[in-house]
């Protein structure tokens, strides 16, 4: 057995719900925010079959797209009025992290 923890962006999270439930799996969601862009992300843990997990993982492939968007970011060492500067960065997809459990209860 594995557990998926998966750190998708919001933009993607209705898609990446709809296809996980429609395909039969479960997931227990949590609401979190990054660190970087401080932008709302959706975080998935995940119980699967060794045998599964491939096709936990496409379906998560299948939905979750990156994007380019252009945000501001203010200068580190700006002191005082500072135009923030518009940065081009990469947004969305996907992070998955595939665990081994030992040991799985339901009670």
């Amino acid at each position: 057995m594995k557990l998926l923890i998966a750190i998708i962006n919001s933009d993607d999270s209705a898609n990446v719900l709809d296809a996980i439930t429609d395909a039969g799996f479960y997931a227990t969601k949590l609401s979190t925010t990054g660190g970087f862009l401080r932008t709302g992300n959706l975080t998935l843990l995940m119980g699967v079959d060794d045998e599964k997990t491939d096709e936990l993982l496409e379906i998560i492939r299948k939905n979750c797209s990156k994007r380019e968007e252009v945000t501001p970011v203010i200068p580190a060492l700006a002191e005082g009025m500072v135009n923030a500067i518009p940065v081009k960065i990469t947004v969305g997809g996907a992070t998955v992290f595939v665990l081994d459990v030992d040991q799985f209860y339901k009670m």
